[in-house]
């Protein structure tokens, strides 16, 4: 089977497998780069990587409506807890855990993770999602680290990596997290939503095709690829 990934824009991704749809970070009001409204999105799972407005979203109307799990650290699975959620996940990094879709897995993430209210939120992560189809990881916002050596030990089929620069690591710094991470297949996202963060796609994966092996998959919001 196939898994389809849905990149909504920012770094809001759908994922489907052929029983379950996850939603990673799902940011849709207020966000620039979709008009599709969170009214309309169906879900069996999402996953917070940390707690900026950018990232938590929408997550908490989505989850009531439709019973999705919420996954994330302690910390924030906790704080939508008390905001009436009532299927939440914790975990903390470095830990792994199987769910109906497969294993998820917290990653080291270097950022910050304050939740809208001012809340304290815990460390921000990344996640590795082991599907039947493929392994995905999602960095989240993060600064390059060279511990990305490591997550390539998972035998990643894609990669998602902010290239936005400003509030997480730029283009630079993404070649060489490709680099590290020896992935088939890198989306980028976190970039073009708001100015301090555009960002020339275009150059960007010609740098993807020069310096590493990996393929550039760049999507525009609303566009989808398959992984096989």
């Amino acid at each position: 089977m196939s898994v389809e990934i849905l990149y909504v824009g920012h770094s809001t991704f759908q994922i489907r497998t052929a029983q379950h749809t996850i939603l990673i970070d799902p940011f849709y009001s207020d966000n620039p780069t979709t008009e599709v409204s969170p009214d309309d999105v169906n879900a069996d799972f999402i996953i917070v990587t940390h707690g900026h407005f950018d990232h938590v979203g929408d997550t908490v109307s989505i989850a009531k409506r439709t019973g999705a799990l919420v996954i994330s650290n302690f910390e924030i699975a906790s704080w939508f807890e008390k905001q009436g959620v009532q299927h939440t996940h914790g975990m903390h990094l470095g830990g792994e855990f199987g769910f109906d879709f497969g294993r998820l897995k917290l990653t080291i993430a270097h950022h910050g993770s304050m939740l809208p209210d001012g809340s304290y939120g815990g460390n921000p992560a990344g996640v590795v999602l082991k599907l039947d189809e493929g392994n995905i990881y999602h960095a989240g916002d993060t600064a390059l680290f060279y511990d990305m050596n490591l997550i390539a030990d998972e035998e990643l089929d894609l990669a998602i990596l902010p290239i936005g620069d400003n509030f997480t690591m730029g283009p630079s710094d993404s070649i060489r997290a490709i680099e590290f991470l020896r992935c088939p297949n890198v989306i980028p996202c976190h970039y073009n939503t708001w100015p301090p963060i555009e960002q020339d796609t275009d150059a960007w994966a010609a740098q993807v095709r020069e310096k590493t092996e990996s393929e550039p998959v760049v999507l525009a919001p609303g566009q989808s690829w398959t992984l096989d």
